[in-house]
């Protein structure tokens, strides 16, 4: 039931209990039960909305950050990692493989405030090497959800 019960509530935080125990073929106290152990683990780490801003009138812009370090001794990456993830406008910091280490994604309210996050806060920790930024100019998907419907043509087609 446990995999089966994550794999719901990871495509839709917000389906009613009673449903979820429906689908599980369980009790719903079954249900809240186990979510709240998932929780108490720490397997559910928290519920999220999802929201196309794009079609709001708040500007936002999105960047992604590949960033470069000195991995610490005893501690590797971690201690890097911590010190960028407490930033308020850092959204997400993973560790990656390839030519960088690691990639930070971020929010803000223009490419300037990004940009000076960037070569104010973040270029400038000492174990920090280098950095690419790379800014977000459409989103056609999004932790598996379509962001941009594809546009089809309703009209009639005429013949001769």
């Amino acid at each position: 039931m446990r995999e089966e019960l994550l794999a719901i509530v990871e495509r839709n935080s917000r389906i009613d209990l009673k449903e979820l125990a429906v689908i599980l073929g369980v009790e719903e106290v079954d249900v809240v039960n186990e979510l709240a152990a998932l929780e108490s683990e720490g397997i559910i780490c928290g519920y999220h909305t999802m929201i196309n801003w794009e079609k709001t009138s708040i500007e936002k812009v999105s960047a992604l950050i590949e960033v470069r370090v000195t991995p610490q001794r005893g501690q590797g990456f971690d201690s890097i990692a911590e010190r960028i993830y407490k930033y308020p406008e850092v959204t997400s910091v993973y560790l990656i493989s390839g030519g960088y280490d690691l990639l930070v994604s971020l929010e803000g309210k223009s490419l300037k405030e990004i940009s000076s996050f960037v070569s104010d806060k973040l270029s400038t920790l000492d174990s920090v090497l280098s950095t690419a930024t790379h800014f977000i100019l459409k989103k056609y998907k999004d932790h598996g959800t379509t962001m941009a419907k594809k546009y089809e043509d309703t009209r009639e087609k005429v013949t001769p």
